[in-house]
């Protein structure tokens, strides 16, 4: 199945879900009970469209694998105390590690022509967080002395940020939204060699802002033109990018759909905001076909806006999806 990451066109991409459908359901004991319950088997799904989303919440309660190999790690994702987490079992480290390589490529080409660095002091302060370790892999891929993480510690950032702008180097530094708030706050820099991505989450810390008011703010002290944005998740293998505006872009072989709120069965056209499924081919040991708790808007031409998180009580259609 790596042949995903040689699709190209939309027929490929359609043609390769149908058959990642079609293998999940007959090797997801949880998605296939899913499936069921909707009367959406394999000889019910005639396209993309057709196929079923399974909540994101089932990844907190369920074992959702689709191979019998044991998992060679468990990505968890961070939540308060008491509450429980999602847990993804990857089968094989090497096809999320593809993903994102492939991924980062596809978007800001070689890693090699970076310095990366990140403020992710969130993550960094719990273990099995799949952010980590991408952003692990890409520090290291970077190949650059200057690249590496910083914690709490914003003086040193600074300070690594002004030698790296004044030698030229193009420097990517990837930060949580709160981290990179104090930044911009207690800092007033003037940043022309360097990406600022946002990966979003105040993680508690700092009151929630609309993208566009914390981008706003980012910008102007940080001294950039735009401010980009990474969409992951622990129940993901891939991740979309929003290179300004917050306006985000899929891999080949990842592909974000709208569904209606009201009607969690049902998508929705472009221009329409709602419930935001992912098809994410590269999760074929798991589940490729989530629907999460986000909301989105679909812009046409595979652009999305991420508009923020649905209220518990603004899902709709869902009570058939938790069993």
């Amino acid at each position: 199945m790596k042949d995903i990451f040689s699709i190209s066109t939309l027929e490929e991409f359609n043609k390769k879900a149908l058959q990642v459908f079609d293998y999940q359901y007959k090797n997801n004991p949880v998605y296939q009970k899913f499936a069921q319950l909707l009367h959406r088997s394999p000889a019910q799904v005639t396209c993309v469209e057709e196929i079923p989303f399974l909540p994101i919440s089932l990844f907190k309660s369920h074992k959702i694998l689709s191979s019998e190999a044991s998992a060679e790690v468990i990505f968890s994702s961070s939540g308060t105390t008491g509450t429980q987490t999602s847990k993804h079992y990857v089968t094989d480290l090497k096809v999320y590690e593809e993903s994102f390589r492939r991924g980062f490529t596809h978007f800001y080409n070689n890693v090699e022509d970076y310095a990366v660095l990140a403020l992710l002091p969130s993550y960094l302060e719990r273990k099995g967080s799949s952010l980590i370790y991408m952003v692990q892999d890409l520090i290291e891929k970077s190949n650059n002395p200057a690249s590496g993480f910083y914690l709490h510690d914003l003086d040193a950032l600074v300070q690594k940020l002004q030698e790296l702008e004044e030698k030229g180097q193009k420097t990517l530094l990837i930060g949580v939204s709160f981290a990179l708030l104090d930044l911009a706050e207690q800092y007033r820099l003037n940043l022309k060699h360097t990406i600022v991505m946002e990966t979003g989450g105040m993680k508690g810390r700092r009151k929630e802002m609309i993208r566009t008011e914390l981008h706003e703010v980012l910008k102007k002290g940080l001294g950039v033109q735009e401010i980009h944005s990474e969409y992951g998740m622990t129940e993901l293998l891939s991740q979309a990018y929003a290179l300004k505006n917050g306006i985000f872009e899929c891999p080949p072989w990842m592909k974000i759909l709208i569904r209606e709120p009201e009607d969690a069965l049902s998508l929705l056209p472009e221009g329409k905001s709602g419930g935001i499924n992912v098809i994410d081919l590269a999760n074929i040991n798991s589940c490729s076909f989530i629907a999460t708790q986000d909301l989105g808007k679909n812009l046409g031409g595979g652009k999305t806006e991420i508009l923020g998180r649905f209220d518990h009580s603004d899902i709709r259609g869902c009570n058939l999806m938790v069993f």
